[in-house]
Formats: C-alpha cells, sequence, structure tokens
C-alpha cells in the first residue's frame, strides 16, 4: 500500500546542553509537529511518539490541530503525481515497489544553533519520502540518524534519503569523529556526507555548527537548500554547489 496525501509528518528535536531529545512520527493533524517534538522531550519521559498516541499528546497540550486538506498543496499533489508517472515507466524487481532516486522524492526542514550561552540544539520536520509505503518512517524523527546535539561536540540535521542515514546514523557519527578522532567539524562532515553516504548510494546532505560556531553544510546531490545567520543578523543563503 503507498501513502496517497495527506502524507504523515515526523520531527524531532535535541538539546545539546542536556542531550534530552524528542520526536514524533505519522501524525497527520499537527499544524507544527517540532512544537510536539519539543512537547515530548519537555512533558513525558520519552522520547519518541507516533501516530494516534503522538496526537493525543498534542491535544493534551493544546497544539494547534489542522484538517487534513489544510495540508494539500497543488505542488506535493503534483509532486507525487510526477513521481508516481517516473514510477510506472520503471520495472519492478521480484514483486518489490520501484522506488524513484529523484530529488523530488524527498524534502526536509532542519535548523541547527548555537547560543550566546555556548549550547547547541538541532531540530528537523518532514513530510517524508514522496509515495512511499503506509508506515514508512525515515531518519529524520530518528535521534543519532536525522537529529542529534551535543555541547561538546556538535549539532546535526540531515536530509536525504532516510534509510541511508539511518544505517549509517549520520548525524550521531558527525558527533562521534568529532569526539572519538578530534576531527574539525567539516572534515567529520564531509567524510560522513561526501564519502560513506555517497559510497553506500545515499543521497543528500546535513547542516551542522559545533561550539565554537564553524559550520559545514556538506551534500553529494547537485543542490541544497541552506542559510546561515550569524550574531549580526546578515543572511546568507545558496542552492547549488557554486
Amino acid at each position: 500500500m503507498i501513502c496517497d496525501l495527506p502524507e504523515p509528518v515526523a520531527a524531532s528535536i535535541m538539546d545539546g546542553a542536556t542531550r534530552r531529545a524528542g520526536a514524533c512520527a505519522e501524525v497527520k493533524h499537527v499544524k507544527n509537529p517540532i512544537e510536539l517534538a519539543r512537547a515530548v522531550m519537555e512533558h513525558t519521559p520519552h522520547v519518541l511518539l507516533i501516530g494516534d498516541g503522538a496526537e493525543a499528546l498534542a491535544k493534551e497540550r493544546s497544539l494547534s490541530l489542522m484538517p487534513a486538506d489544510y495540508f494539500v498543496t497543488e505542488h506535493r499533489k503534483l509532486q507525487l503525481q510526477r513521481v508516481q508517472e517516473k514510477e510506472k515507466s520503471r520495472k519492478t524487481d521480484g514483486g518489490k515497489k520501484a522506488q524513484v532516486p529523484s530529488s523530488e522524492a524527498i524534502g526536509t526542514v532542519g535548523a541547527v544553533a548555537l547560543d550566546r550561552h555556548g549550547h547547541l540544539a538541532a531540530g528537523t520536520s518532514t513530510g517524508g519520502m514522496v509515495n512511499k509505503r503506509v508506515g514508512r518512517v525515515g531518519d529524520s524523527p530518528l535521534i543519532g540518524a536525522g537529529t542529534y546535539a551535543d555541547d561538546l561536540t556538535c549539532a546535526v540535521s540531515c536530509t536525504g534519503h532516510g534509510e541511508f542515514f539511518i544505517r549509517a546514523v549520520a548525524a550521531h557519527d558527525v558527533a562521534a569523529r568529532m569526539r572519538y578522532q578530534g576531527v574539525a567539524l567539516t572534515n567529520a562532515a564531509d567524510e560522513v556526507v561526501l564519502r560513506q553516504l555517497a559510497a553506500a548510494g545515499g543521497a543528500g546532505g546535513l547542516i551542522a555548527v559545533d561550539a565554537r560556531g564553524n559550520v559545514a553544510l556538506p551534500f553529494n546531490t547537485a543542490g541544497m537548500y541552506r542559510g546561515v545567520i550569524r550574531a549580526d543578523g546578515a543572511p546568507w543563503t545558496a542552492v547549488r554547489k557554486d
């Protein structure tokens, strides 16, 4: 069974000072899933809630809930149609659903931050892979895979083909390389995205910031929407590698 619109969403958040984290997945009515992820972190003893249980917490915390059609946009409908048309043109192998290795099939929004006190945080939210199977959960709500933050190293948020990021524990791997190998943020992030993930066939990238304010934005695709803003308030944004 393939997921039709509206797609369930997922989100996660992590506090680098305490390493507390919260996440939600398979939610369909929460207007801002990242707020639900924070509620999981701050108001429950758990890290990840899914489906009806997650939405019950949203109601308890009086978070904004919206009808299903609120999340249906013309852009996403056309995106789904394009992916399904491409999929029909591909052959299936052994009855398995053919996957479309297209930038149209994935999409995530993430943020990492360093505050004036030297504390780090990361958050990630996504509608997941377009045309995914019902019940599929990607890396975005999984702490260590799509999101990670630790004041001792860095804060990381990932985007891309989630199955590869999960298997690589990509977000935590960046922090682990810094902590155990003593390498700089840029080197650690490049190793994970440009070599480890790329070698495995995982398309995507990540954004990261360390405790000194150094930023890394590697990706192994044609482009990745990204931006940086520092204390002076001057933003920098880019899409392509150049």
